[in-house]
């Protein structure tokens, strides 16, 4: 199989900066972790889910949210490491083929939050060829920041459904925590929505 390069050359903090720099509709659902304090350090918007104690769910969350608000753009920002938790949703998803949803997988190849052990796409799993095979129609790895800034101008598209992986460095930059009350996050997020709290 040959050498297997784990994770990649760009910062994470400047990605997710710059993937939702001056956003408009997008909504965005992240997961544990890293991603969430990307996401938080990007700075924080009414329209961020963050999730908190739900290991492997990003994904799906995206897919009820894309579902429900089929109108909107709806990015998820996750880790390699919480995607391989929730392997089975790529298949789901892709049956559903939501044209609005997005998958972003912040790939450092590593377990970030459990001692940065290398994870199975630090091993060889290609996240992208992975959701390909299950029947996403856009897909891709992307290595350099001309990848993020086409990825970024496709986002509020609702062009189709997508996954794509991006490379990122394995490192843990100073953590940068999000709201951790889920009922606050919930009913923050159902009001930019327009919709009463529950």
């Amino acid at each position: 199989m040959g050498e297997v390069k784990r994770g990649g050359d760009l910062d994470r903090r400047a990605v997710v900066a710059a993937l939702l720099e001056d956003r408009r509709d997008l909504l965005v659902v992240t997961g544990l972790g890293s991603a969430s304090y990307d996401v938080m350090a990007a700075g924080d918007h009414d329209h961020n889910y963050y999730l908190w104690a739900a290991m492997g769910s990003a994904c799906m969350v995206g897919l009820g949210l894309a579902t429900a608000q089929p109108e909107r753009p709806v990015a998820v920002i996750t880790g390699d490491g919480e995607t391989m938790m929730g392997f089975g949703a790529l298949a789901s998803i892709a049956l559903r083929l939501p044209p609005n949803l997005t998958i972003v997988v912040l790939d450092n190849g590593h377990f970030g939050e459990t001692g940065m052990q290398v994870s199975h796409a630090g091993s060889g799993i290609d996240l992208d060829r992975v959701a390909a095979t299950c029947g996403f129609p856009k897909t891709g790895c992307i290595t350099d920041m001309a990848g993020v800034n086409d990825l970024k101008a496709s986002l509020e598209a609702r062009s189709g459904l997508g996954l794509y992986t991006v490379k990122v460095r394995p490192e843990n930059p100073p953590r940068v925590l999000p709201p951790r009350d889920g009922v606050y996050i919930k009913n923050r997020f159902r009001a930019a929505l327009g919709f009463e709290p529950i």
